[in-house]
């Protein structure tokens, strides 16, 4: 008989069919794994809304998390149930929230912006200028692939991104030399791999 999926593997799974991110992925993964270690080790089919308020209770109270990082242990939790044990949980979950921080997001002006890309070079100003001049988030800019990029109509095609969705944003004329430059030494390292075995890389 094929054994069943331990509980974790099982999380894992369904993200994956979901096409959720690898940060998803480990985020809901560590406050599940959280949760089951705070009611100790008891199975979360135990367990329910009484115990989920608990936790964010705790770490609201005990531990001081902001309301952002609450907010993700709840997601974890909620997917924990309805996705993957196909529980259903009460509409209002009465924990104590945290609270929200009341100061401003520190955003770069344009100077500083353009101070900043200075003092880097090579990949790393090519991937800090493509956040950037074209807004993307990291994983989305480390994911980029040749087909998503169109120097003619200067855009890039974000796949996956935030939501599960595909977008398309701007392409700045001064990341355009850069990255055809980018592409082409890639490409000779790949042919030299190939060429010579992957060694002589």
């Amino acid at each position: 008989m094929e054994r069943k999926p331990r509980l974790l593997e099982q999380v894992r799974q369904k993200i994956r069919l979901l096409h959720y991110s690898i940060r998803t992925e480990q985020t809901y993964i560590h406050w599940i794994k959280r949760f089951i270690l705070f009611h100790g080790k008891r199975h979360p089919l135990e367990l329910g809304a009484t115990e989920i308020e608990a936790f964010l209770t705790h770490l609201a109270m005990d531990r001081k998390v902001s309301a952002s990082t609450q907010n993700q242990a709840f997601n974890a939790l909620l997917f924990l149930y309805k996705k993957v044990l196909e529980q259903p949980l009460p509409e209002k979950i009465d924990a104590v929230r945290a609270k929200r921080p009341e100061h401003l997001p520190v955003v770069l002006t344009r100077n500083e912006a353009r101070a900043l890309l200075a003092r880097l070079e090579g990949r790393h100003w090519l991937v800090a200028a493509l956040l950037y001049g074209s807004g993307l988030r990291l994983l989305e800019c480390a994911r980029l692939r040749v087909k998503d990029l169109d120097f003619e109509r200067r855009a890039v095609l974000v796949r996956d991104g935030k939501g599960q969705k595909d977008r398309i944003t701007i392409l700045p004329d001064e990341l355009v030399e850069p990255l055809r430059q980018h592409l082409v030494r890639i490409r000779e390292i790949h042919l030299r791999g190939i060429q010579g075995g992957f060694g002589a890389v």
